[in-house]
């Protein structure tokens, strides 16, 4: 097949572009580089099957030839991104997704929409199952990446129903792994860049708030097998261990090492106090269940982190 992946030289979609490479596929990302980095993506170019295109799929999208597979994971991200971006996370969850179920459509492509968790807001139901409508706030100031991501479902939608467009959506919950940038403001790239610094923990609010963590190779896996399937409504592909992120900075510590205080600061307007995924849509129509633990997940992670930084443990200890 030849797959096409906008953001793909971010996180998850360098890691997208890999295991499709890795299936012997060809693989076009489409990346402007605003949260994305080429070095992701670098050990990737030398592949013949691989191909590299500088662009913002705000604008309009064109790849010449045969498209089987458009996967549209472009947007800011991390709440530190999409507040530092607020009208580009609007217009790529708009116009961007826009624009690639356009190229879909013109290529009688596949297309799957890389949504998230963020969609159910503050949850009132706990678990969050996908038949959630949510509790998301328009006007606040997460509600440019909330309400892009709500928007780009319901456009998804439209062009299955009114065009019979293949398509797929995938809830992501928080996910963690190689190729994090360490500074990207999410919980877990900052604990683990404090810690391995000596630095106090960043804990908001009282640390009460719950989040589940799922490792970047669950959710890979999970997108694969979603592609594979007939399932055109949400699914939610998440790991349903929950912690509070007090528990969880604390788990950091014993993985790291590291003797750092924590350090509690006001709650950030809008921040969800609880968020865990009904998986039962996974587990029974994809056959879907994370298999990496959150310590273990972490445990690698500290060290990919450590060997970029020449971080010693005797350092992060001291």
């Amino acid at each position: 097949m030849r797959v096409v992946i906008t953001g793909g030289a971010g996180f998850i979609g360098s890691h997208l572009a890999e295991l499709f490479l890795a299936e012997g596929h060809r693989v076009v990302v489409l990346d402007n580089l605003v949260t994305g980095d080429i070095l992701n993506v670098a050990h990737l170019r030398e592949d013949p099957e691989f191909e590299f295109i500088y662009h913002d799929v705000s604008n309009h999208i064109h790849v010449t030839g045969t498209v089987d597979w458009v996967l549209h994971l472009a947007s800011p991200a991390s709440p530190p991104d999409y507040l530092t971006f607020p009208i580009q996370t609007l217009k790529v969850g708009a116009l961007g997704t826009h624009n690639a179920l356009g190229l879909a459509c013109a290529k009688s492509a596949r297309f799957l929409l890389a949504s998230t968790s963020e969609v159910y807001g503050d949850p009132l139901e706990h678990p969050q199952p996908e038949t959630y409508w949510g509790n998301v706030n328009p006007i606040g100031p997460r509600g440019v990446y909330d309400e892009a991501k709500r928007f780009a479902e319901a456009l998804v939608m439209a062009y299955h129903r009114q065009h019979n467009l293949d398509t797929r959506i995938v809830r992501i919950f928080n996910t963690y792994g190689p190729r994090m940038r360490p500074d990207d403001g999410r919980v877990v790239s900052t604990f683990i860049n404090q810690a391995l610094h000596g630095e106090p923990l960043t804990v908001f609010g009282d640390g009460s708030q719950t989040r589940s963590f799922q490792h970047v190779s669950d959710l890979v896996r999970g997108i694969r097998l979603l592609m594979d399937s007939g399932v055109t409504d949400p699914v939610n592909i998440g790991n349903p261990e929950e912690f509070t992120i007090r528990d969880f900075a604390d788990l950091v510590l014993r993985v790291t090492g590291a003797k750092s205080e924590v350090s509690f600061k006001p709650l950030p307007t809008d921040d969800p106090r609880q968020r865990r995924p009904d998986i039962s849509r996974a587990r029974e129509l994809l056959g879907w269940k994370p298999e990496v633990s959150v310590e273990d997940g972490i445990t690698q992670l500290v060290f990919w982190y450590r060997e970029r930084m020449d971080i010693s443990p005797a350092r992060a200890s001291a």
